[in-house]
């Protein structure tokens, strides 16, 4: 926070009042509220707290402020969030760490809170952006399946120069996980030492209007290197119908410290399966899909395959101890409720149907069924393990009237594995954005 606020001294202060009236012009704030029910039960099989169900209610508010930019060859500006999570209903034996609502120790916390600013400074169409930030690239996403969105704080640039080509660069130092308000360093699952340097660079070509590119280099210092290589391509029929194919790759290596006997011994390591047993990372992971589209309907369906060394990885801070820091996204088309479906070995195929009602005459209105099953997962001193999951979704947002714009959602997840507890999992979710000017 004091570089940030060192940040926004070095920008403000130079400014005249022709030049906050420029920023200030093109300003826009808005307050998003999000009404969220957690009903998790873990069926036969209770988890590692020793109790079979989580069932929890929070009220959430994110306000959101993007500022415009001065007028000249150098435009500079700042963008601002605040979060504030609300306990509504949680007690004890419905509780279960930071899965809904940060744990204090003694049970859920009655409210929590964070405040981040982003000084952001633009050159033509190049943005350079400094605090915090929400990461939305196939080497990094923020998760947001919770009440409120993680957050990460280091700088990005963006750049759209070229035609058809925006490449992507920055260095990540910290994160604030989704059931928290306490920031960390950056691991991967089963790490529990912090690395404060997650390097990331890449490039999005879209070669015509249906066919896009991408290629990144992530390096979370002391843990691995990753590059991605993805294809997408969108070919158009008559009549609204559409067949999507999309490809993506990984390829992750360990990085100083969890390339050593030694750096893993002092926390460096992956948790799961690994080769020879030592938590070193090494991983090859593909996938396809593709998407028939027409009239409302699409029908999706994939393979998705990780080698056998160890876990696909991406940061996730899941085994920093007391932090509230778990819960982190990850870039496969297989990362969904109630589990990613990236452990070693695994093989999984999965289909998806959706609906969208505009084309019956009800607009706002959207379903979908999901169902994945992996095997050949691969487990220390056991055969081959298998997992399976269904996920259900609705939505609908109220087009008109006097509540025109809130949102409804359920979501419903069923998982069986051989590796985790059988869960079965229910959110209801309520939101609405409130614009403020």
């Amino acid at each position: 926070m004091k570089k940030t606020l060192l940040a926004v001294s070095a920008i403000a202060l130079p400014l005249s009042p022709t030049a906050f009236a420029d920023l200030v012009k093109d300003s826009q704030a808005s307050l998003n509220l999000r009404n969220f029910y957690f009903n998790n039960d873990f069926r036969d099989k209770p988890g590692a707290a020793g109790q079979s169900k989580t069932e929890e209610w929070a009220q959430g508010f994110v306000f959101n402020f993007a500022s415009g930019y001065t007028d000249g060859t150098v435009g500079v500006g700042l963008d601002a969030i605040g979060l504030l999570g609300v306990t509504l209903d949680s007690g004890a034996g419905r509780h279960r760490g930071s899965s809904m609502i940060p744990d204090d120790g003694a049970g859920a916390v009655s409210e929590w809170s964070r405040f981040g600013l982003t000084p952001k400074v633009k050159v033509s169409k190049t943005e350079l952006r400094y605090g915090s930030l929400l990461p939305k690239l196939p080497v990094l996403t923020y998760n947001d399946g919770r009440l409120l969105p993680q957050t990460f704080e280091g700088g990005q640039v963006t750049s759209s120069e070229i035609d058809g080509l925006t490449l992507t660069g920055g260095r990540l130092e910290h994160v604030t996980g989704r059931g928290s308000s306490d920031r960390t360093g950056l691991a991967v699952a089963g790490g529990s030492r912090e690395s404060n340097a997650f390097l990331f660079a890449g490039g999005d070509y879209t070669l015509g209007k249906d066919l896009l590119a991408q290629y990144y280099f992530a390096n979370l210092q002391d843990y691995y290197n990753q590059h991605f290589v993805g294809l997408t391509h969108t070919l158009p029929f008559a009549d609204g119908q559409s067949f999507k194919t999309e490809l993506r790759y990984f390829r992750t290596t360990s990085d100083g410290a969890n390339g050593s006997a030694a750096g893993r011994a002092s926390g460096y390591q992956v948790g799961g399966y690994t080769e020879d047993g030592n938590g070193e990372i090494d991983n090859r992971t593909w996938s396809a899909a593709f998407t028939y589209s027409v009239q409302g309907h699409a029908l999706m369906a994939g393979y998705q395959v990780v080698s056998d060394a160890s876990n696909f990885v991406q940061p996730n801070q899941g085994s920093l101890a007391g932090k509230g820091a778990g819960g982190a996204s990850v870039y496969l088309h297989t990362d969904r409720m109630l589990a990613s479906f990236n452990r070693a070995g695994e093989r999984t195929g999965f289909a998806q149907y959706s609906y969208d009602f505009a084309a019956a005459g009800v607009p706002g209105l959207k379903a979908s069924l999901m169902y994945l099953k992996g095997d050949d997962i691969k487990r220390v001193g056991a055969d081959d393990g298998s997992e399976w999951e269904r996920d259900i979704g609705l939505d609908y947002v109220i087009q008109s009237g006097t509540f025109k714009g809130l949102g409804l959602a359920w979501r419903n997840g069923v998982l069986h594995s051989d590796l985790d507890p059988n869960q079965d999992q229910n959110r209801l979710i309520l939101s609405y954005s409130l614009a403020l000017f």
